[in-house]
């Protein structure tokens, strides 16, 4: 008795590349996997995976040689006609100027002095209150920022809750949070202390930590972390 070959939708979940991708991460996936979700389906003898492995090792699975083929080389293949062969040659192509773009580096935010320089220009010349709290990773690399409120030259209304959920979303390790005194003031105020225990405490709860509280001024700062008062 002859088997059929199972065709991709037949396979366990877990093999499947577009399945495999969503459970394991991108890493995870082999390149003829990578390549079977871009051509989307294979021919009535092999599967897009099969496919892809023959493709491949006509490149001896070099994708540089790989990208250097044209539409017609691969429409050689059969599976692969135009409009896939067009989708290999943009992906590639895709991955190529990917290599000439100009990266920025993350900022490393382990001082206060960091922080001033570089959010200072956020802050200068405000005439209203605005908080800020930046999330970053154990090695202090930003991995976001967010506004939380703005107020009026003396008060801004914080929610303790969307300072957590940013944090929770970005996977965060620990928390800068910012703020600016419009009137000039580098001193913490009896209500800065107190909002920033309560964040530290409720940050405490899922093990994140409040590096510091910083009031920008026009002039300067204040840093609860190099006055020794953050809670």
């Amino acid at each position: 008795m002859v088997m059929s070959k199972l065709v991709i939708r037949e396979w366990a979940e877990a093999d499947r590349p577009r399945e495999k991708l969503m459970l394991q991460g991108r890493r995870a996936l082999t390149n003829a996997e990578l390549l079977a979700i871009l051509i989307g389906s294979g021919s009535r003898d092999e599967s897009a995976v099969e496919l892809c492995k023959r493709v491949l090792s006509s490149t001896n699975n070099n994708l540089d040689t790989l990208s250097k083929l044209e539409i017609t080389d691969l429409c050689e293949f059969k599976g692969i006609g135009e409009a896939k062969a067009i989708g290999i040659i943009a992906a590639m192509e895709l991955g190529r100027r990917r290599k000439e773009v100009y990266v920025e580096p993350v900022p490393i935010l382990n001082s206060s002095k960091k922080v001033f320089d570089y959010f200072r220009e956020q802050l200068q010349d405000l005439s209203h209150e605005e908080f800020w709290v930046i999330y970053l990773n154990t090695a202090c690399k930003v991995l976001d920022k967010q506004l939380i409120g703005r107020g009026g030259n003396e008060f801004t209304p914080v929610d303790v809750r969307i300072i957590l959920r940013y944090a929770l979303m970005n996977k965060a390790h620990s928390m800068i949070l910012i703020h600016n005194h419009p009137s000039g003031t580098k001193n913490a105020s009896h209500a800065d202390k107190i909002l920033t225990k309560k964040i530290v405490d409720a940050a405490q709860i899922m093990d994140i930590r409040i590096n510091d509280h910083i009031i920008f001024t026009d002039r300067g700062y204040f840093s609860f972390r190099d006055e020794g008062i953050l809670p």
